[in-house]
């Protein structure tokens, strides 16, 4: 099965970062995750997920450095994702791709059911916090 590359952004606002839910039309539907998508023929990382935050949040990304990486095989495809660290400049989120929004802490982590490939950044992204 070929790996597919992925982007996710970890969209941080003072100390609470955006989680998106899944809708219940696509795969790993109901969980959450982190705002993202394929990297496209021709598309840099940092162009995917500034393309994919416009396209599902309709808000434009500043896109820092990546925090971590993980490949992880589910039944139907094999990802390769990457979390980079991004801001907001402007504006706010929609759910335009997502059912439900929310700004956590990483305290609150373990209170949402994450798609699995998502849960392997919880570690990195505690750690990261800790330093902000």
């Amino acid at each position: 099965m070929k790996t597919i590359e992925v982007v996710a952004a970890l969209l941080c606002q003072d100390d609470h970062f955006l989680i998106c839910r899944r809708p219940a039309h696509k795969a790993r539907a109901g969980l959450y995750e982190f705002p993202g998508g394929k990297v496209e023929p021709g598309e840099t990382p940092d162009e995917a997920l500034q393309r994919e935050c416009l396209e599902e949040l309709s808000i434009m990304a500043d896109i820092g450095c990546p925090v971590a990486d993980v490949c992880h095989s589910y039944p139907d495809l094999t990802i390769h994702l990457t979390l980079y660290a991004a801001t907001i400049p402007s504006g706010e989120p929609q759910a335009i791709e997502h059912d439900d929004l929310q700004w956590i802490t990483a305290d609150q982590l373990d209170n949402y059911s994450f798609c699995p490939a998502d849960v392997a950044f919880h570690d990195a992204i505690r750690n990261l916090m800790k330093t902000k």
